[in-house]
């Protein structure tokens, strides 16, 4: 239930204090969605050449296929998390599912490019409507230790999904092979997106009714502008937008400080903001691990992009292929994750850090292997480091997760994990268009020298994972100092003596 009476009353769990029985299934459903629709951020980037031949598009409206999905995505979370908190997270979800659905299937069947960019745009809208849902239901169907184990579950789908998108699109296009082939990357949501949403009706935990509450209209303005300014020029970097649209740049932050000073006047009034000041004053760890997760998004999501260019341009391998090499990763990440989950409560804030400073070790120690290792046998000595920077990751993701979202009144829950995640969507937007940029850069300047270019590339994609660090240090230590005040040891020794005499 709510803290304050205000908003729905939620189900989670049963009235006499013991947890909804079918919360484990419930959670399944939740995660096969979710897993769906950031799969779809980067599963289409495979199928990009045979999308513009087969549908004789330019090169700059093809783009729009992935980043108009990213940047629809990325705009609506805020506000879809809290319209879930005001109406209820089982209906929003169910919804959004839906019209992922149909959405999917819209751009299967899409015969022109227009159409295509349009049915991916609206697919990145229920995408985001669907996303701040996830992690809202965990907060509302889980408590305590078993909290930490479904944002392990969780922490571990978001890793996978980023990772094994071009890996599974590359499969996708080799079992439909064929000019039309493509098409299946959309059509094999619609099987798993139905089974989700018949499941979803049957398993989720509905919400009674409460007072209605009006939606922050100006604060969804605000917002959805500071956002759209920060990424529009990101996503189309490939086309020179940030050549072009840099003065977004300077726009984007002055339209997030103007939504923060009117968010802080709602709640003066005792209004309902979109997204609640408290969540970063009074909420312990949601400030600084949406830093973190941000800052790691931003070298997490551009490696890749970087790999496969390097990988398909440099090496000369398939897509697939490509991917495959990467899935050690992958696989470090998903183990990590789940048992991250089960220590989080145990070791908190140390096993982030525990977690960045191995996936800084892994991502450097691959690249200086792809910088200096003779020929096709570099892909082969980064299995070790890849799969080390894998199981970092996992200590990262859903350990930062539980520990940003654990103080976060349920109330809250939806609009504070729809903010998570637009700062991953921004950190991940800023990495896969800096980081291929420098790639090129390299490449313009010693033309074939692809050694040194990835290797520059995925060193700077150190750096912020080393800031996200810093972070995760500094709050370690503040952790520990809290809790070297509330039990000093010589204050206990000097009542065993007390006692004593």
């Amino acid at each position: 239930m709510t803290g304050n009476g205000s908003g729905p009353v939620e189900l989670g769990t049963h009235a006499d204090g013991g947890s909804d029985p079918r919360r484990w299934k419930a959670l399944a459903v939740t995660l096969v969605a979710g897993f769906m629709s950031l799969l779809d951020v980067t599963i289409v980037a495979v199928a990009l050449p045979s999308m513009q031949r087969d549908l004789h598009a330019s090169a700059p409206s093809i783009q729009w296929v992935v980043s108009g999905y990213a940047l629809a995505f990325a705009l609506v979370l805020v506000t879809a998390g809290r319209i879930g908190d005001t109406i209820g997270r089982r209906r929003v979800f169910l919804l959004a599912l839906g019209a992922f659905v149909l959405c999917s299937a819209a751009a299967g069947a899409a015969p022109t490019i227009t159409l295509l960019v349009v049915a991916r745009l609206a697919q990145g809208v229920a995408a985001g409507c669907l996303a701040p849902q996830n992690s809202a239901l965990i907060q509302q169907m889980f408590r305590g230790a078993e909290r930490g184990k479904a944002f392990g579950l969780f922490g571990a789908t978001v890793g996978i999904s980023s990772a094994v998108g071009p890996v599974v699109g590359g499969l996708i296009l080799r079992l439909a092979d064929g000019p039309q082939g493509w098409r299946w990357i959309f059509y094999v949501n619609v099987p798993v997106g139905a089974l989700a949403l018949l499941l979803g009706l049957r398993l989720l935990p509905r919400a009674a009714r409460g007072r209605r509450e009006r939606l922050d209209l100006g604060g969804v303005l605000l917002l959805g502008c500071g956002v759209l300014a920060l990424m529009l020029p990101l996503v189309l970097a490939e086309s020179g937008g940030v050549r072009r649209l840099w003065w977004l740049f300077l726009v984007g932050p002055a339209f997030l400080a103007a939504f923060a000073r009117w968010e802080r006047r709602v709640a003066a009034r005792d209004g309902r903001p979109l997204l609640d000041p408290r969540l970063v004053t009074e909420a312990r760890g949601y400030a600084v691990g949406a830093a973190i997760a941000a800052l790691y998004f931003v070298g997490f999501s551009g490696v890749w992009l970087v790999f496969a260019l390097f990988l398909q341009n440099g090496q000369g391998y398939t897509p697939l292929r490509s991917g495959l090499a990467v899935t050690p990763f992958a696989i470090g990440s998903a183990v990590a994750a789940a048992i991250a989950g089960r220590l989080v409560e145990r070791l908190g804030r140390l096993l982030t850090v525990c977690g960045l400073a191995a996936v800084a070790l892994g991502l450097g120690g691959t690249a200086l292997i792809l910088r200096s290792a003779p020929g096709d046998s570099a892909v082969w000595l980064v299995l070790p480091t890849l799969f080390l920077g894998g199981v970092g990751s996992g200590c990262v993701i859903s350990p930062n997760v539980t520990m940003t979202l654990r103080e976060v009144p349920v109330r809250m829950a939806g609009a504070a994990g729809g903010a998570l995640q637009t700062g991953q969507r921004l950190g991940g937007a800023v990495g896969t268009a800096a980081l291929p940029g420098l790639f090129y850069v390299v490449l313009g300047a010693h033309p074939h020298d692809y050694r040194t270019a990835v290797a520059l590339a995925v060193g700077s994609g150190i750096l912020p994972v080393l800031c996200a660090l810093g972070l995760a240090v500094q709050d370690w230590l503040h952790d520990r100092r809290i809790a070297a005040r509330s039990c000093p040891p010589e204050v206990s020794h000097s009542h065993t003596h007390a006692g004593q005499g």
